[in-house]
């Protein structure tokens, strides 16, 4: 009996570097063909090479077209593609304005990549869903953070290794381990296994306040 699955292809458009390798890296895991890239005017000029089945995009892409506008394009140029928004934009987020049959995926409301696969294969036979955090739990762990925890949470949110945290905070490797710990342990980060605590720090932090502005860890 022969195979007559296909191979996925998955266009991924997200100007943070950090969230489009993490949701490349998950695609690839659950065995899509991914291309990732950075900005609207990217996908487009090579949207007909890669002929995705499923564009996953955010809606700020830091540059116009925004992610909206990209999605509209894409179902001009190819009406049977699946879309997915992962997105910092809150529930009440214009909805209206998306293609019809689109998947709107709140970044923070994913603790691991099974939900964000679960949206994109739901997406992929037509059945649209929209995914969001409960606000008040998410207010309520950020207001459990000492100054400290939520200094060290902002750099984790913009891509900071420990290392890199350590030099800005002049401390020493171990202290800012420790200190990195005690964070996730307060946000309850640490209790599930399938859990990345560092991505779901980030998105945490994202959803609260909004990605952070990049700093120069030189300084």
């Amino acid at each position: 009996m022969g195979d007559t699955s296909w191979v996925r292809r998955v266009l991924v458009v997200e100007d943070q570097p950090f969230m489009r390798a993490l949701v490349a890296e998950a695609l690839r895991g659950a065995e899509f063909e991914v291309h990732a890239c950075a900005s609207s005017s990217e996908a487009v000029s090579m949207f007909a090479a890669v002929d995705p089945d499923v564009l996953v995009t955010d809606i700020d892409l830091g540059t116009r077209p925004n992610g909206v506008e990209l999605a509209h394009v894409v179902k001009s140029l190819s009406p049977g593609c699946a879309i997915v928004f992962l997105t910092n934009y809150p529930s009440e987020a214009p909805l209206s304005e998306l293609p019809a049959g689109s998947t709107f995926v709140n970044k923070a409301s994913l603790d691991s990549v099974d939900g964000l696969i679960s949206a994109v294969n739901s997406t992929l036979v037509e059945l649209a869903v929209t995914v969001t955090p409960p606000l008040q739990s998410d207010a309520a762990k950020i207001g459990t953070l000492t100054r400290v925890q939520l200094d060290i949470l902002r750099m984790i949110a913009e891509g900071w290794s420990n290392a890199e945290i350590a030099k800005q905070r002049g401390s020493s490797m171990r202290a800012v381990e420790k200190a990195v710990s005690r964070t996730f342990e307060a946000l309850g980060l640490n209790r599930r296994p399938s859990v990345n605590p560092r991505v779901a720090a980030a998105t945490l932090y994202s959803r609260t306040f909004g990605w952070p502005a990049p700093a120069d860890s030189d300084k």
